[in-house]
């Protein structure tokens, strides 16, 4: 699992030893930058579920403005951390639940949500993000999911966008309209 591009390309990222974080797989997540290619640089990036933190560390190395990595897995943070620091970039690492911290209000342009799959979280976390509105004017959401599983409708200005496949991969995208 490597950097695709940016200021941290080619730099090899390291992975858990156990299989308890499953990390997006390189095709996938080449495939995703090419869909927010025009959308990473100077936004502000939340990784949700953050596992060993490769969608944001791609944002930064692709010229996002920050990043904040949440994982309640103490292992996940650990990992993030050491990426962090191989590919010479900075974010805010924070070892806690995502509903919790999203509750806290704060918001951002560009939101990655790749949960465990069976965990249940899809529907009650972009629900959150929803009602909070965590989610800046013009915003955008990047949800993975397995293929199966359905996302649910939000309510406006958020809106689902498009659904992409890739093998047994799904990656939705939702927006934030702009408010004038």
């Amino acid at each position: 699992m490597r950097v695709i591009t940016g200021s941290a390309r080619g730099r090899k990222l390291k992975t858990p030893e156990n299989y308890d974080i499953r990390p997006t797989t390189d095709n996938v997540k080449e495939a995703l930058f090419n869909i927010i290619q025009f959308d990473v640089e100077g936004r502000r990036v939340l990784d949700l579920f953050a596992g060993t933190g490769q969608l944001g560390i791609e944002a930064l190395s692709r010229g996002a403005r920050s990043c904040v990595f949440t994982d309640e897995s103490r292992e996940a943070v650990k990992i993030v951390k050491e990426n962090l620091k191989t590919c010479g970039l900075e974010g805010t690492v924070l070892q806690t639940n995502a509903l919790d911290y999203l509750r806290r209000g704060e918001r951002f342009d560009l939101i990655f949500l790749d949960p465990p799959y069976d965990a249940g979280l899809y529907e009650p976390v972009l629900k959150t993000i929803n009602s909070v509105d965590n989610l800046s004017d013009g915003g955008i959401i990047i949800c993975e999911t397995r293929r199966e599983i359905p996302l649910p409708v939000l309510e406006a200005p958020y809106r689902k966008r498009k659904e992409y496949r890739y093998g047994k991969v799904k990656i939705c995208i939702y927006t934030k309209e702009s408010q004038v």
